[in-house]
């Protein structure tokens, strides 16, 4: 069960730099780091096992029923990608300590964080299907928090928007992916996906199914020609940049085509789709970083460039191809996420980032720049350093494949190409940065950071140094392990040594170098030539075809939506209509086999006033007043109803929703007007009534179709299961707080939420209260009568007593949390009518928000209780007891439960109506107040 802990103690930390930001910034980043390097610990703990070639798998039910659980796996290939996660997340929080601002809000920054490393763990450790999409969006979601922090400008709102845009339509795509990849097997196991590889390559789907994936993972990993978000992401802070854009996100991509590499991979289509995208983004991103000004745009496509080198190679599908992927995953993850913080710290020290104007710098920063150049040039591949050696296997891999046949000569060559664009622009970032004459007109006299914002990109450049001199020593065991994942059996043997001889693969790297070096040096040239393009911002492409979309968007909703409402019942009574209408037509007999029940006095004249009610609410719709009054006799009907046919929790909870909703009406009314003008002319009138007697016959004749035939039903199973799997005789109310007890948790939340969003639009609202009535008759000047004052304040208690009584006998007999919460909202709303606001104010001091976050989080603290115990959600206990004087009794949990549900109600009841009620009197709410 430690396994579950990885993910969970970075989304426990997501609350932790909130509350610690008060104690000072320097805490807030010790409170943040201390839950992830706790899971660092936890992961590192695992690593024997997993270099042992392991697999550790932990799950809990979550839906039994439906097969769905909350799973996680830890391999090689999980392993690795989890301790980049935190490893280097570690870094940027000590990073972030100073590199943000005293203007920026630390906790808020920290929290996103901690919510995209949540995101990410949950991405590389699920262990099934479904479950790694919700986190695969949660990422989407967290990253755009993440790089719209500085939301006051434009550049990093619209670069936000874009990648959550982009990523989130992938991630659609690759919802229907992953669906049919499980009706494919049978099973969102992801073990048991992993093991079907053939059964999936041989299906007719396969193509769709690897499409829609690819599409995901090409979408976030902003490969060819989905690319252009990843530049304007770089509007983020630069921690963000370090993080999210070389070691995390964009390899989260990367991260779904090595997983399914088992199950997907080795089919022709395979190879040419991820092939031909790798190496279209890798000659696209190198040879476009080289005319970037801005040190964090040359980065960017940079980056692209070097995703579409590791694209490439999971799709050549040579001996060594996936292995040599991986060694340049971790390679990559280090040297690009320390030159992103080393660019971080040139722009927080010169006050720029753009290379025209940074030179010379190595006079002012000789440390920061001694960092820099050795990790620009790992990143261009030079010996003894990490990223010569993956891309000495990526050229001796191109050498091997056959992808175009005997047109398979280009792949060598164009990524010798690729690689001598990588030298250029490597060469770019050192000489016209740190060398290249002196500064020109920076906003401020760069020098060195604090001591401590350098320690992260000492601690990764001196992993670039290390893996390139003692490569089998520092990545040996952790690049085994994760080939033995991805490659889903037996590793072919390979090297890691510096030397493997004078070889082609060694010439293709001296030539690289040679030639940008050349590249280089004739830059001018290349950019006078380059200049004569016309530079397409795929900002302003992608804003332009949002506004068109919006356009076409609006012009469709004014079709449809004209502000009739008789059109909207329309639409939708005739789609009804369509879709029941065509079945009643094939049906012979209206009547079924079911004897309906005998006629009474009682039924009858319920009907009657139902009927007669509804259609005086209709007809005296223009009076308001008149109309709320046959309203709710219709309400009152129905519940009465209830009660007659055996259904005593659905009338109490009718009768209780019936009066709190009358009273919403009437203080909603109070500010409307009390007649409406008539608003349809004759002809609109009987053409209504002729489709309202359409639909309503059409619905009639399907009702009785129904009624009098015999169904099966699940009634019978709650009734028999009630009392020995929930151990209450009532079971309405075990189904709410057992059976479907995350229905019920979900509604509360939404309730809780609704009232939330109604608070906040109402508070501050400025009403015109009217004077008098429609004939100008003032309203009396006693807005609180005695009588009624007295008699409420007699009422209170009694109606509390009940209230406890409806609660505790709720799960044996009718009542429960829900009802019992309606009853105290209404006794307490009472005393707001009775006596007003500012009398209630001082006596009943309860914040209502933070009662509706209590309710909720009672609720669902008592169903994470039962997995102390390895139940699902919500799993009831319950047992008897006996006490003297007292007798035997029962108690449960689903009481605690039914508590949070009779707090959230209560509290959200009393935040809508008790706000609505203030904006009745002289009183206004400000933002700071909730009660």
């Amino acid at each position: 069960m430690s396994l579950f802990w990885i993910p969970l103690l970075p989304a426990l930390g997501v609350l932790a730099p909130m509350f610690s930001e008060r104690f000072g910034r320097t805490n807030c980043a010790f409170a943040t780091a201390a839950a992830p390097a706790l899971a660092l610990l936890i992961l590192l703990f695992k690593a024997p096992a997993v270099f042992r070639g392991d697999t550790l798998i932990v799950a809990v039910d979550w839906v039994p029923a439906l097969g769905m659980a909350l799973s996680f796996r830890l391999d090689g290939l999980a392993f690795l990608f989890a301790l980049l996660i935190l490893g280097i997340g570690l870094l940027i929080i000590l990073y972030a300590r100073y590199y943000l601002s005293s203007k920026d809000s630390m906790g808020k920054f920290y929290a996103y964080l901690m919510l995209f490393m949540t995101a990410m763990l949950g991405i590389v450790l699920s262990n099934n299907l479904i479950q790694l999409w919700m986190f695969w969006e949660l990422t989407s979601i967290s990253s755009f928090l993440l790089i719209s922090f500085w939301h006051g400008k434009t550049e990093g709102r619209k670069g936000a928007r874009m990648a959550l845009t982009v990523t989130g339509a992938g991630g659609l795509a690759l919802l229907a992916g992953l669906i049919l990849l499980g009706k494919i097997v049978g099973s969102y196991d992801l073990q048991v996906v992993l093991q079907q590889g053939d059964l999936i390559r041989e299906h007719a789907l396969y193509p769709v199914v690897l499409g829609l994936v690819l599409l995901g993972a090409f979408t976030k990993s902003a490969q060819f020609p989905f690319h252009f978000w990843l530049p304007h992401a770089m509007a983020a802070p630069t921690p963000v940049s370090a993080y999210l854009h070389s070691a995390t996100m964009v390899k989260a991509g990367i991260f779904l085509m090595a997983r399914f590499y088992p199950a997907l991979a080795g089919t022709e289509l395979w190879v040419i789709v991820v092939t031909l995208t790798g190496m279209a983004t890798l000659l696209l991103g190198a040879y476009t970083a080289l005319f970037k000004h801005d040190l964090k745009g040359l980065l960017a496509y940079s980056t692209i460039s070097h995703l579409g080198l590791i694209t490439l190679l999971l799709g050549m599908g040579t001996e060594l191809a996936a292995i040599a992927a991986i060694f340049h995953i971790i390679n990559h993850a280090t040297f690009k996420a320390s030159l992103f913080m080393a660019a971080g710290i040139i722009d927080h020290e010169a006050g720029t980032r753009d290379m025209r104007r940074l030179n010379g710098l190595w006079k002012y920063m000789p440390h920061t720049a001694t960092l820099a150049m050795v990790a620009a040039a790992s990143m261009a591949g030079v010996p003894l350093l990490n990223g010569f050696l993956s891309k000495e296997m990526f050229f001796a891999e191109t050498l091997l494949q056959h992808t175009l046949g005997s047109l398979s000569w280009m792949i060598p060559v164009l990524a010798t190409l690729a690689a001598v664009f990588s030298v250029a622009y490597s060469l770019r970032f050192i000489h016209d940065v740190f060398f290249n004459g002196e500064p020109v007109d920076l906003p401020k006299t760069p020098h060195e950071p604090p001591r401590y914002m350098k320690v992260p990109v000492e601690i990764l450049v001196a992993l670039c140094l290390l893996v390139g001199l003692f490569p089998g020593f520092m990545v040996g065991g952790l690049l085994y392990s994760a080939s033995v994942a991805v490659l889903g059996g037996d590793v072919p043997n390979y090297s890691l040594s510096i030397w493997h001889g004078f070889n082609l693969a060694l010439v293709m790297s001296i030539v690289a170098m040679l030639l940008g070096v050349i590249i280089y040096h004739n830059r001018r040239k290349l950019f006078k030539f380059q200049s004569q393009f016309p530079e397409t911002d795929a900002k302003l492409v992608f804003e332009s075809l949002i506004q068109c979309l919006v356009r076409s968007s609006v012009r469709i909703q004014q079709f449809f939506e004209n502000g009739s409402l008789q059109r909207y019942l329309f639409l939708l009574f005739l789609l009804v209509a369509v879709f029941a209408g065509k079945p009643l037509l094939q049906l012979v007999d209206t009547a079924g086999d079911r004897e309906p029940l005998p006629l009474n006095w009682l039924t009858l004249t319920l009907a009657v006033i139902l009927i007669f009610s509804a259609l005086a609410t209709v007809i005296w719709h223009r009076q308001r007043y008149i109309s709320l009054l046959t309203l709710s006799v219709v309400g009152l009907v129905v519940s009465v109803s209830f009660s007659y046919f055996s259904a005593p929790d659905l009338a109490l909870t009718q009768l209780s929703v019936e009066v709190v909703t009358i009273i919403l009406l009437m203080l909603a009314l109070f500010f409307l007007p009390q007649q409406t003008p008539k608003e349809s002319s004759p002809g609109r009138v009987a053409r209504d009534l002729g489709i309202a007697a359409l639909i309503g016959g059409i619905f009639a004749t399907l009702n009785y179709a129904i009624m009098t035939r015999s169904g099966l039903s699940i009634s019978d199973f709650f009734l028999e299961n009630s009392k020995p799997g929930g151990g209450g005789t009532n079971a309405v109310n075990v189904i709410l707080v057992d059976f479907r007890g995350f229905d019920t948790f979900g509604e509360i939340l939404v309730l809780g939420i609704a009232a939330l969003g109604i608070f906040k639009l109402i508070n501050r609202m400025k009403v015109s209260m009217p004077s008098g009535d429609i004939k100008g008759r003032n309203w009396t000047k006693d807005s609180h009568p005695m009588i009624l004052r007295t008699v409420s304040q007699s009422l209170l208690p009694l109606a509390l007593l009940v209230s406890a009584y409806i609660f505790l006998r709720g799960h044996n007999m009718p009542g429960g949390g829900f009802i019992a919460g309606l009853i105290t909202a209404v006794a307490i709303i009472l005393q707001y009518i009775a006596h007003g606001v500012d009398w209630v104010k001082p006596r009943l001091k309860v914040n209502y928000q933070w009662s509706i976050a209590i309710g909720v989080l009672i609720a669902a603290l008592t169903g994470m209780g039962s997995w102390l115990f390895d139940k699902p959600f919500l799993t009831s206990w319950f047992d008897y007891f006996h006490l003297p004087w007292i007798g035997e009794f029962e108690l449960a949990s689903a009481i605690a439960f039914d508590l949070g549900v009779y707090i959230t109600v209560v509290a959200a009841t009393l935040l809508i109506l008790a706000n609505l009620g203030k904006l009745t009197t002289s009183h206004r709410p400000k933002m700071e107040e909730n009660r």
